[in-house]
Order: C-alpha cells, then sequence, then structure tokens
C-alpha cells in the first residue's frame, strides 16, 4: 500500500486547511478555491467521490468582520464562525454550481459522533449525498460546538480521518501551508522532507510541529494526530502543500508529492474505530505496569486491581483514556463504571466489587471487547 493505492481510491476525503482559503485581513481567496474545485471537479468526472472537509469559517469571519486579530474570546470566534461559515459555502456553492456539481453543507461534531446512532445516521447522510452526484462539505466548527470552537487540536485534521470512516474511504488528502512532514522544522537550513512514513516512531512524531502560519491551529503535530487514526482504519493519509498547481490532480495521478503515512495492514473494525477516535475521552483511568502488561501482551481486560487514579467525572459506557505511570496514554475504552465507582473499588479484586458498591456489577473495569490500543 502506497502512493498507488492513492492513484486507485475511488473514495477520497480531501481537507483544505485555513491558511489555503482565506487570509485575517484579506477574507476568502476565491482564487484559490475555484483552483480547487476545478480540481474535485476532474476527479468526480473520473469517476471518483468526494468528500471535502474545509476549515476557514473562522479566518473569514474575522475578516468579514472587521476584527483586527483571529479573536481570542470565545462568544467572537462563535460569531466569526457563524460569519464565515455562510460566506464560505455560498462560494462553494457558486463554484460548485459552474461544473453542475452541487455542494452541501455538512456540520459535524465530536459529541455528535460519539453517539453511535447518530453516527449511523450521519454516514448514511453522506453516502445518501455522494450517491446525488453531490459534495459534502464538512466543518466541525460549529456555532454551538463550544470544544471544537476552542481547536486546541486541529480538530478538522481529525474530522476529516473521521469522515474517512464514516464513509469507508480510501483515502485521506490533507492540503495545508507546508510540503509535507520534514526532518527538522522547515525553516531550518538543510531540512529534508520524508516523503513516505510507515511507522509512527517516538523519533517521527517529535518531527512534529504546531500552526506557525497564525489562522489555523492545526499543524504538524494535529497531522500525525490523525494519521494516527487513519492507521486504525488502515486508510493511506497524504499531506501535501495545497500552494503547489494542480496538487489534488497530482496526487490522485501517484505522483511523489508530500508526504503519505502508510498504514499497517490490518483494519479495525468501525466500532473499535469509534472507540479509539470517535471524540475525545471524557476522562482518564492511570494503571499499574502490570495492567499495561495484561493489556498490551496478554490482551485480557482492565480490572479494577490495576487501577490506581482515576481522573474526571464520567458516566457508565463513556469512553475513558488508560495510560500508565508516566501518564503514556496506550489504550481507550468504554468504562464499565462511573468515575465515582471506579474510584471505590480501583486496586481492588474483582470478586469483592459487587459488595464494595452494594449491587451485582461487571467484573471488569473495562472488557476487552470495548477495549482498543493506540499508539503510544
Amino acid at each position: 500500500m502506497g502512493r498507488h493505492a492513492i492513484s486507485q481510491a475511488k473514495t477520497i476525503v480531501v481537507k483544505v486547511g485555513s491558511s489555503l482559503l482565506a487570509s485575517i485581513r484579506g477574507g476568502l481567496d476565491t482564487a484559490f478555491i475555484a483552483r480547487l474545485v476545478g480540481q474535485i471537479a476532474d476527479a468526480v468526472d473520473d469517476g471518483r467521490r468526494i468528500v471535502l472537509v474545509s476549515s476557514g469559517a473562522v479566518a473569514a469571519g474575522t475578516a468579514e468582520l472587521g476584527l483586527p486579530a483571529r479573536p481570542g474570546e470565545l462568544s467572537l470566534i462563535q460569531a466569526a464562525a457563524a460569519v464565515g461559515q455562510g460566506a464560505l459555502m455560498q462560494i462553494y456553492r457558486q463554484l460548485f454550481g459552474c461544473y453542475r456539481l452541487n455542494a452541501a453543507q455538512v456540520l459535524l461534531t465530536r459529541d455528535g459522533l460519539h453517539d453511535r446512532r447518530r453516527f449511523l445516521h450521519a454516514r448514511n447522510a453522506l453516502l445518501a449525498l455522494m450517491q446525488q452526484n453531490a459534495i459534502p462539505v464538512g466543518n466541525e466548527t460549529d456555532v454551538v460546538a463550544v470544544e471544537e470552537l476552542r481547536l486546541k487540536m486541529g480538530d478538522n485534521d481529525s474530522l476529516a480521518v473521521s469522515t474517512a470512516q464514516l464513509v469507508d474511504a480510501d483515502a485521506v488528502v490533507i492540503l495545508s501551508d507546508v510540503d509535507g512532514l520534514y526532518d527538522r522544522a522547515p525553516s531550518q537550513p538543510g531540512a529534508k522532507l520524508i516523503p513516505e512514513v510507515r511507522e509512527l516512531s517516538e523519533e517521527i512524531c517529535g518531527m512534529a510541529g504546531g500552526s506557525e502560519s497564525g489562522v489555523g491551529t492545526g499543524g504538524m503535530a494535529s497531522k500525525i494526530n490523525a494519521a494516527r487514526a487513519a492507521n486504525l482504519a488502515n486508510i493511506p493519509l497524504l499531506v501535501a502543500s495545497g500552494k503547489v498547481d494542480n496538487v489534488l490532480c497530482e496526487i490522485l495521478a501517484g505522483k511523489e508529492v508530500g508526504t503519505i503515512f502508510i498504514p499497517p495492514g490490518r483494519r479495525e473494525s468501525s466500532y473499535r474505530q469509534w472507540i479509539a477516535y470517535g471524540r475525545g475521552p471524557d476522562g482518564v483511568v492511570v494503571v499499574d505496569d502490570g495492567a499495561v502488561r495484561a493489556l498490551v501482551e496478554k490482551k485480557k481486560s482492565l480490572l479494577p486491581i490495576g487501577i490506581r487514579d482515576v481522573r474526571g467525572d464520567f458516566a457508565e459506557g463513556d469512553t475513558v483514556a488508560i495510560v500508565d505511570l508516566a501518564g503514556h496514554e496506550f489504550a481507550r475504552g468504554l468504562s464499565n463504571f462511573t468515575s465515582r465507582e471506579l474510584r471505590q473499588i480501583m486496586g481492588c479484586r474483582s470478586g469483592t466489587l459487587s459488595n464494595l458498591l452494594g449491587h451485582d456489577c461487571a467484573e471488569t473495569a473495562v472488557h476487552r471487547d470495548n477495549l482498543v490500543m493506540v499508539d503510544r
């Protein structure tokens, strides 16, 4: 699997970064958007199905409102998103219309994808849109999605992979303002582009940096995070500069452009993908070294006896991050207990749990069927 897989891909999620679409002072870059739309239209003519995940709403709205810089106050970010999203969709509708394609606004949130029923409804809607020869335009920056609007981790990069999981996409393409992953900061002398990544090692992850544009919030670190999720789904993910002429056409032709993250070759079920990356965890469970070995090496369930700390407030069935004593997350799963109950029974043997809680209960904190390993 590699660039050939992308050249043969039939369903592709294309994510475009804020810095390409808009600037704080100049607003939407209609010339760039027109070129992008033309390339997507060419891909559709070739028989491909495209889902577009578009950033840019906050940047466009900031310019529309005449603000001097990207706002830091949440209510102003919400206002900018509301104004900018409308302007962005208007441009998309006009330009896709030139190619007899409809542009359909699809606003998704992490909480929405966390709910299994809503996950399936979103999937059905996206598939129906593509069957009708419409281009779904997704964005996580909704006026009411407070956590997403804080934009601390490049949400639209992760959303691109979540969307790919929704529609069983064959590839994810992230167009950014950088050429791909470099072995050091691109501004440093001698920096070299890494064309292919087959393993998300600590060394590779250490090469990623934050956003330097001041327009978006992603940066290479968020793209590494998205690549982790794509690996779990066995979906190749490619990061390239959207400033290159006809870049999407070059990528879909299999040309050596940008950095491709090649998955290990196995695909987890959509249910397990949903557990791992459907949304951020609701709490954190700290486990000892024995529990780490039981989960990683022996493929066991998580028992309360191996838990050393419980952080956050969560309900039974919520997603929890499972971390080792050094604080490194290595698994996620659905908790069989509330956070209050886990604090009562952590460090205790399974046979004593019902007596401690005063009612019949599960013997595992997280059952193996509801637990997924993630890259450490």
